[in-house]
């Protein structure tokens, strides 16, 4: 076969098991129909396009009918201005097809996705118009605008105004030359009045849209006992309450001045910034400390900020970093921030899976569970928001979307309560878990995960991260509402607690990832292509049990695997494990009332496994030795389990030559960089410049 009809040939395969249509000449995937009269046809209906993020744009297109699940959406992008000739346009991931999977857990979720397709234009450049031509087409028949074409500007990097007011802010006790206007602590430049004592919250907002506060260089701490003149923040609180707003074009911004280290200091509050009431605010160069929650901009069903941004900071000492589960917050961009936890920094230990980390009870002062002195680096709801390029270590979690439960307008299953809505009504859209952003991360030592994507719904990308020395699993979905999820070009390492965990996670892809642990879960509708995946020897469940290499339980016969990269695993009995329904019934979801019934399907080997699943047919054996330096790491060897590994004393990049190289399938956006015969496995192309991982400049 030819290199380019071969290529053509594996994105056909890619579209069609993404819409969810698995065939061979053995197995065929029959679909359950909604109705008496099957209705085949597809007829198109409103097309959504989500924020924007600055890289990223996220799309949903909702539908009837196509109840035999063959229908399917190409993506082509170019940017406008660009040449009018078709050659200009280039071509994305095809949308993912959803089709009223149910996602249920208990009293907690319970959303039935709507008929409909999603997906994400990955790696664009920040504030740029794209157009966007979208094309559905279906065998039997597309009813309605088949094609679709919307321009769509990426959303530009936060930076403060360049004409607005300068305040000039000092320590309190600083006794040089001051720059005018000049403020003594940061309240009394923020508002028209500042006082100690009752008269604390007297004053009203000085600064409006596009004012900078100017910080010199100093320790900004209050005495929060204090009663009287002194005080420049809320009395015994200690809390600087922010409440005016910016604009997303014209922030308000507090900014270290250059001059030396601003640091922030709670005095162990428990809110060093409450900025609730405070749209669009902008940090950037401060140290937060000793506090538990730095930046607290929202709670679940209360209040919450848009369109925060901190930038160049460092957060040591602190319980949480930034923190919103307020599902109005939206736009935050939290990018190049160094995150420091309270966590035992030398030593790796989990909080869950207690069969390994119990035996460490009373050694070098362990405990299991462990105390949890720092829980969180940053912890979001709402949609668009943005983090990248940090530096997150020694916390319980790196980055999480919020579980939250049910989004709001929906409502779960529970016992003698009123049933409602299993998908958000349309009113509510504004609030949804989408278009958000986790990527060129460097997430080291939790308890539990470095990014959980807990809770989201459509349009989540996490992208080129570096996950090492996590107790727990680095690929976290339990649950995803619908998706999709993207888990693209990640690298986890050290991860004796097993890889991956899924658990009602619906809508979810792994694209060249390179995955040093077993990965098992419970999902729907999930892919996994070009991907390395290596053991560890890791128990795949809370109970050390059932260790397999790759064992995937789905309610659906539409998930998929292909074009991976597996370790040989010896000590493994049985590493393949490929748990479903019937290949006969489509799809059986949990629900009230209703367990699935699931056939369980065990395989010593990866050729077993694919005759008789059908899955991963073009997938490959190989070792740790694809790796330029990568050791092997056996999660039952004690001596080592606790060990802390440095990122940058490993080498993920691949030996060329070896089984992991142009072994892969084309999957546009994803694997544009390749230059030889086919892309490579994993998260490291052979040649391809690596990806920086945490912040782009020194503290």
């Amino acid at each position: 076969m030819p290199e380019r009809t071969g290529h053509l040939v594996r994105m056909a395969v890619l579209s069609l098991c993404i819409s969810g249509i698995l065939q061979d000449e053995r197995h065929t995937v029959v679909l359950a129909q909604v109705a008496d009269t099957p209705q085949n046809a597809v007829t198109t209906g409103e097309l959504l396009t989500e924020p924007p993020t600055l890289i990223n744009l996220g799309f949903e297109w909702f539908i009837q009918g196509d109840d035999n699940r063959n229908a399917s959406v190409e993506v082509s992008f170019r940017k406008q201005g660009d040449s009018p000739d078709e050659s200009a346009w280039s071509s994305a991931l095809p949308l993912l097809r959803l089709q009223g999977e149910r996602i249920f857990v208990g009293a907690q979720f319970d959303v039935i996705v709507p008929n409909m397709f999603a997906g994400s234009i990955l790696d664009l450049e920040p504030d740029t118009d794209y157009e966007t031509r979208l094309v559905m087409t279906d065998p039997d028949g597309v009813i309605g605008e088949a094609s679709k074409t919307v321009t769509v500007r990426t959303r530009a990097e936060p930076v403060p105004a360049e004409d607005g007011r300068v305040f000039h802010v000092y320590p309190r006790d600083y006794a040089g030359p001051k720059l005018e206007p000049s403020f003594a602590g940061l309240m009394c430049a923020y508002n028209s009045s500042c006082g100690g004592g009752d008269f604390a919250t007297a004053g009203r907002p000085r600064v409006r849209p596009g004012d900078t506060l100017l910080m010199h260089a100093g320790l900004y701490r209050n005495n929060r006992y204090e009663y009287g003149g002194n005080n420049r923040a809320f009395p015994y609180e200690g809390t600087y309450h922010l409440t005016a707003d910016g604009t997303s074009e014209r922030p308000i911004a507090i900014k270290a001045a250059s001059d030396g280290e601003v640091i922030f200091d709670g005095d162990g509050n428990f809110a060093l910034f409450n900025v609730m009431a405070a749209d669009y605010t902008y940090f950037e160069g401060i140290t937060f400390r000793n506090t538990e929650f730095a930046i607290w901009a929202g709670e679940q069903f209360i209040a919450g900020a848009k369109g925060i941004s901190v930038k160049h900071s460092r957060f040591e000492d602190v319980g949480a970093g930034v923190f919103t589960n307020y599902s109005g917050s939206s736009n935050f961009y939290i990018a190049d921030n160094w995150f420091y936890g309270r966590n035992d920094s030398e030593l790796l230990i989990g909080w869950s899976d207690a069969h390994l980390w119990r035996q460490f009870d009373g050694v070098d002062g362990q405990v299991h569970p462990p105390v949890m002195a720092s829980y969180v680096a940053v912890k979001l709801y709402g949609p668009g928001h943005v983090v990248a390029y940090n530096y997150i270590a020694d916390f319980h979690d790196g980055i999480n979307v919020e579980t939250y439960g049910n989004p709001d307008g929906s409502v779960a299953s529970a016992p003698g309560m009123p049933d409602g809505p299993k998908y958000p009504p349309r009113e509510y859209w504004d609030r949804r878990p989408i278009a958000i952003d986790f990527y060129n991360n460097y997430i080291t030592n939790s308890h539990d995960n470095p990014i959980e994507a807990d809770g989201s719904m459509h349009n989540v990308r996490v992208q080129r991260n570096m996950f090492i020395n996590h107790a727990s699993h680095a690929f976290n979905s339990q649950p995803v509402l619908g998706g999709p999820v993207y888990w693209i070009r990640n690298i986890a390492y050290n991860l004796p607690g097993g890889s991956s965990r899924f658990f009602g996670a619906a809508g979810v892809v792994f694209y060249n990832n390179t995955i040093l642990s077993e990965t098992t879960g419970t999902m729907l509708n999930t892919h996994w292509r070009n991907n390395l995946i290596l053991g560890q020897n890791a128990p795949t469940d809370f109970r050390g049990e059932r260790s397999n290499l790759f064992g995937i339980k789905t309610f659906t016969n539409y998930t998929s695997s292909d074009y991976n990269g597996f370790g040989s695993a010896p000590d493994t009995p049985m590493p393949f494990r490929w748990e479903s329904p019937p290949f006969a019934v489509a799809a059986d979801f949990r629900a009230p009332n209703h367990t699935p019934v699931l056939e369980l399907r065990e395989f010593a080997t990866l050729e077993e496994y694919s005759e008789a699943t059908g899955q991963d047919r073009n997938s490959v054996q190989l070792g740790y030795d694809v790796f330029i330096n990568v050791p092997a790491l056996d999660a039952r060897n004690v001596s080592t389990l606790q060990n802390i590994y440095d990122g940058s004393d490993l080498d993920f990049r691949l030996r060329p030559g070896l089984a992991a190289v142009d072994q892969g399938m084309v999957l546009p956006t994803v694997t544009d960089d390749f230059t030889a015969a086919a892309p490579d496995l994993g998260a490291l192309e052979v040649g391809a410049v690596a990806p920086h991982y945490g912040p782009r400049r020194q503290q």
